[in-house]
């Protein structure tokens, strides 16, 4: 399976009713700041280089970030930190994403999430990540990244899941969450870093120079590793 056939599969699933229901009622109501512009309301599909050495893995699209947008990371708080820092680091050509047709051009890093589909109050129940976890697992597959950030204890504990479940050797006991761990799993190594989320930001539990610590350190670890072009 290829990246794209992988997205347009991602794109039309309907597995999580709550899920579905959820979104697409968000995507019909909108926020009043929003009145006026077409929501995607639909799953949302990884975004970046199809070359990626790199992949960021987030929880699930925002009701209003990317459930709108059509792009992870996008159109939120959240997300203006994650792009900052991506451009800082030299992975993003800018240091904001407005809209999936902005011209956005990522190198060597590819960014998705544990699940596609947007969830009240951000919270994802089991069977909601299983039901998403192949495709997660597609992708890190596919791609056969050498670096994996993972943003929040969720997207830690789902990238150790994929990992394991694709053959990887991951460490026992499993590593706990916390913010600049960093753990060997096979040829690649898992970063962990909190999640740029406004409970994190506003509070100061995370700041713009933790956050391209992590980012420093994924391009030193790619330093070891050949570019694929």
């Amino acid at each position: 399976m290829r990246l794209a056939d992988l997205q347009a599969e991602i794109v039309e699933c309907r597995r999580c009713p709550r899920l579905v229901q959820w979104r697409e009622e968000v995507a019909r109501t909108k926020r009043a700041a929003y009145r006026d512009e077409t929501y995607w309301g639909r799953p949302v599909p990884g975004f970046g280089d199809p070359d990626a050495r790199m992949v960021v893995v987030g929880l699930a699209p925002a009701a209003h970030g990317a459930n709108r947008t059509g792009r992870m990371f996008t159109g939120d708080r959240s997300g203006d930190w994650l792009y900052r820092a991506l451009h800082r680091a030299g992975f993003a050509d800018r240091p904001e994403s407005v809209g999936r047709d902005d011209g956005l051009v990522l190198t060597d890093c590819w960014i998705t999430a544990v699940a596609r589909c947007a969830p009240p109050q951000n919270r994802l129940v089991g069977a909601e990540e299983a039901a998403c976890r192949p495709f997660l697992a597609e992708e890190l597959e596919l791609l056969d990244p050498s670096v994996v950030v993972a943003l929040g204890g969720v997207a830690f504990r789902g990238v150790l899941r994929v990992l394991s479940d694709l053959g990887r050797e991951v460490p026992r006991p499993r590593p706990r969450f916390g913010h600049g761990v960093e753990v060997r799993v096979g040829a690649a190594t898992l970063l962990a870093s909190y999640h740029p989320s406004q409970q994190n930001t506003f509070t100061g539990r995370l700041t713009e120079a933790m956050l391209d610590a992590v980012f420093e350190r994924a391009r030193s670890l790619l330093d070891e590793f050949p570019i694929r072009r």
